[in-house]
């Protein structure tokens, strides 16, 4: 079996915890269960304990599959509904967000992870990565990173008791760390409250309002650090740029990425490769379409803007007249065949609308009578 090596043995590397976590294979909390149910190997030799050091993640597999080299860290937005959990799986059978990301994210996208969680009915903002550190970086209490919350709540509340939370509070033996809270607006006994922490314990939002004597009726993210919720639809998913990411790494003390890592990852906006039909994710958004070029005449060039003024200019009649008229509209036909009808026809007998001495002709422009018992209003 495959141990952490002793005391005298130079440590070079770094922990098979960290390196698998950085891999995305899964968080470090979830890695060290894998480790102890004997799932994580080294050379078909099971390893004991997630402390193992290792230079790279050559030779190691995790349920027999091996493990492939770490991708650069992609970090993406998700406006997370509620209704659906915070997990991979959900014993009672409840959609979990997984259920909504197939679809959101673009085709391609390596497993992601959640950044924290937000409760069954708690929505907004979500941030998934594929990197394990930086995932556990983001949650750490001691990064320092807020989140902001808006809470939509009922009861009697003052503006100096939500900034009484800026010492912090204990609840049933819980102490919760300061809190930045403020009244944003109120409608008799309803108020929205923005409220801005570092920590993020399970419900803690909830929990102190509801301390404080107030219902909350609905409750949202809106911002994670520096990224914010914004515009970004509900369901919907979208990914922060590249260089952005590692930015935010640094800021954090993460070891830089592998600069031709960073440069391989798919930017913000660019199409994804098209993938056969089979393959395609259901409601995936299709490849945007170049642009038509400006329509093209008969002979000449490009038209450009001021060609397309000179134009519009000019009348219908001098434009079919130089053979440049624009396409046919509905009803042009009908009205090209009463134009003809109405035409001498060369070498033929005059057929005029009216008679010589200009009085209409029985029948119309045809010069027929109608059939008697024709309905009117119909051609016979």
């Amino acid at each position: 079996m495959t141990d952490s090596p002793s005391s005298d043995t130079p440590r070079s590397g770094e922990r098979i915890a960290k390196l698998l976590a950085r891999a995305g294979v899964a968080s470090r909390r979830e890695i060290e269960r894998m480790i102890a149910e004997g799932r994580v190997r080294l050379e078909d030799q099971p390893v004991t304990t997630p402390a193992t050091i290792l230079p790279d993640l050559r030779g190691v597999t995790v349920d027999g599959q091996p493990v492939r080299a770490p991708e650069a860290a992609r970090l993406f937005l998700f406006h997370k509904p509620d209704g659906l959990i915070t997990a991979e799986r959900d014993p009672a059978g409840r959609p979990t967000i997984y259920t909504a990301l197939r679809n959101a994210l673009p085709p391609g996208t390596p497993r992601v992870m959640p950044v924290g969680r937000l409760d069954l009915n708690t929505e907004g903002l979500l941030l998934l990565t594929n990197d394990g550190e930086l995932k556990r970086a983001l949650e750490l209490p001691s990064s320092g990173v807020p989140r902001t919350y808006r809470a939509r709540t009922y009861g009697d509340i003052s503006q100096g008791r939500l900034e009484e939370l800026i010492e912090g509070i204990e609840i049933d033996g819980m102490r919760y760390g300061k809190i930045d809270a403020n009244m944003e607006r109120r409608t008799g006994r309803n108020q929205w409250i923005e409220l801005t922490l570092t920590e993020g314990k399970n419900r803690e939002v909830r929990r102190v309002l509801e301390h404080l004597g107030l219902q909350v009726s609905r409750l949202m993210r809106i911002a994670y650090g520096p990224f914010v919720l914004g515009d970004l639809p509900r369901g919907a998913a979208g990914e922060i740029a590249p260089a952005e990411v590692e930015k935010f790494r640094r800021t954090l003390g993460l070891a830089a990425q592998d600069p031709g890592a960073v440069r391989r990852t798919l930017r913000v906006g660019e199409a994804p490769r098209a993938e056969p039909e089979g393959r395609r994710r259901t409601g995936a958004a299709p490849a945007r379409k170049a642009p038509a070029p400006r329509r093209r005449d008969d002979e000449g060039p490009l038209l450009g803007r001021e060609d397309l003024r000179e134009r519009g200019r000019r009348g219908r009649s001098q434009r079919a007249a130089e053979g440049t008229a624009a396409p046919a509209k509905f009803g042009d036909a009908r009205r090209a065949r009463a134009n003809a009808a109405k035409a001498r026809p060369e070498g033929g007998p005059a057929y005029p609308p009216t008679r010589g001495d200009g009085s209409r002709r029985p029948g119309g422009p045809t010069g027929r009578k109608p059939r008697p018992g024709a309905p009117k209003g119909r051609r016979p």
